[in-house]
């Protein structure tokens, strides 16, 4: 078992920064353990935004956040962040983390993952 906690959202202008944090507690995460953060808005599905190995390697993202978000990991800690910049409305939703710990997914599907947390409010005004 797995247990997870998000942490670091709230309320912030548009253009502003948030870092979430999930922390990762229950069992040894192995290196090719994936970490996905998804998200979800009022009425819509949720949707993958960014994925990382437990490892650190073969970080990626959806084209809506690429080269505003960024996903790393603290092993000692057992945390994977994200880095958010230049946030704007439509970054609006709860962000969730999750943990796949089967070997050879690409960890783009929510499928693809085992564990989730309970999620954190992350909205931004225009």
């Amino acid at each position: 078992q797995v247990q997870l906690v998000e942490s670091g959202g709230g309320l912030v202008q548009a253009g502003g920064s948030l870092r979430l944090s999930c922390a990762a507690s229950g069992r040894t995460l192995d290196n090719y353990i994936i970490v996905g953060w998804f998200r979800q808005a009022p009425g819509k599905e949720r949707e993958f935004v960014a994925r990382i190995k437990w490892s650190g390697s073969n970080a990626a993202y959806a084209d809506s956040v690429k080269g505003r978000f960024t996903i790393s990991g603290d092993n000692a800690k057992n945390t994977v962040y994200l880095q958010m910049n230049r946030l704007k409305p439509e970054d609006t939703a709860v962000y969730f983390c999750a943990v796949g710990v089967v070997p050879g997914f690409s960890g783009f599907s929510q499928s693809n993952y085992h564990y989730w947390g309970q999620g954190t409010q992350v909205t931004v005004s225009s």
